[in-house]
């Protein structure tokens, strides 16, 4: 079960900001000058990428709103359209939300047409595993914008009965269960740090209490192309 913190969590906050003077306080990269040179399209302008979105994913991430985000992704399709997405949402099913990040990047991968993610006001826990779906150069945030990195939250009982073989035999496979998810796990925090200023170690480290960045900090990381206004 997802567990959600407090949004104002100070002392979560300060763990995951960047050291002053280190790497990351440096400014960023101008990821658009760095589309062009690469021979990338180059990103749609503030107003378009405000307003213009074509599939919006708003609330918690459960079935209803995944039926929904497929219904849009299909007109998208049928357009031939770019994609932007507007996100935000507190978080949600995390095996909901990797559905729909692999929808994503199956999109990138055979549509031939772009994808940007704009993150208004809350992009949290599972909501980051979607975020990671895009490029850092594909990414936006407004100014408000918090994110919320964490692991995942796990709340199960095991009830063991039985000879003591079989109990172990139920131990190891809840065991094999939690290190499955862990290697799962890091493999999405290396698509949302790849390209970026940041490690997956150094996330992955960070995770492990509530990691909270305002819009600055993902940019000075250069987790995100630009803040948007």
């Amino acid at each position: 079960m997802v567990q959600f913190p407090s949004f104002h969590s100070r002392t979560a906050r300060s763990e995951c900001s960047a050291a002053p003077g280190g790497p990351a306080s440096t400014a960023p990269m101008d990821l658009a000058r760095r589309q062009r040179s690469n021979g990338r399209k180059e990103a749609p302008g503030d107003e378009e990428l405000l307003v213009g979105s074509n599939v919006q994913v708003n609330g918690m991430i459960n079935d209803q709103l995944f039926l929904a985000f497929m219904k849009q992704l299909g007109a998208v399709r049928a357009n031939d359209e770019d994609l932007i997405l507007e996100l935000m949402t507190q978080g949600g099913d995390a095996d909901t939300a990797k559905r729909i990040a692999l929808e994503i990047r199956v999109f990138q991968r055979y549509s031939g047409k772009s994808a940007y993610v704009v993150g208004k006001t809350a992009v949290m826990s599972a909501g980051v595993t979607i975020f990671s779906a895009f490029e850092c150069a594909d990414r936006f945030l407004t100014p408000d914008t918090t994110l919320l990195i964490h692991e995942r939250h796990i709340e199960k009982t095991i009830t063991l009965q039985g000879p003591i073989k079989s109990c172990r035999q139920v131990i190891r496979e809840e065991l094999a269960a939690l290190e499955t998810a862990e290697r799962v796990e890091r493999e999405d925090f290396e698509h949302f740090v790849r390209g970026s200023g940041m490690s997956a170690e150094d996330l992955f480290e960070r995770a492990k209490e509530n990691c909270y960045l305002t819009a600055q900090e993902a940019l000075d990381l250069r987790l995100i192309a630009r803040i948007i206004d």
